[in-house]
């Protein structure tokens, strides 16, 4: 069992899809790069990453799909 990369992108969103995810009892580890972007001077939009269980993806799945449908 390995961890599987679900969504990249603001801190706002990631907190909110990992809330979602956490609901139906999903642990997600959330990798925030936000700080290592500021000491280098850049900035990017997809600096928050959240990563599953991969044999949790089927069970996360729809709550994925639903979450970036609900955010366009």
């Amino acid at each position: 069992m390995g961890l599987m990369k679900v969504f990249s992108g603001s801190e706002v969103l990631a907190t909110a899809l990992k809330t979602k995810l956490e609901e139906v009892n999903i642990e997600v580890i959330m990798k925030n790069n936000n700080q290592s972007n500021i000491v280098l001077g850049m900035a990017s939009s997809l600096a928050v990453e959240l990563f599953i269980d991969e044999s949790k993806y089927g069970k996360a799945d729809p709550v994925i799909t639903d979450f970036k449908i609900s955010v366009q």
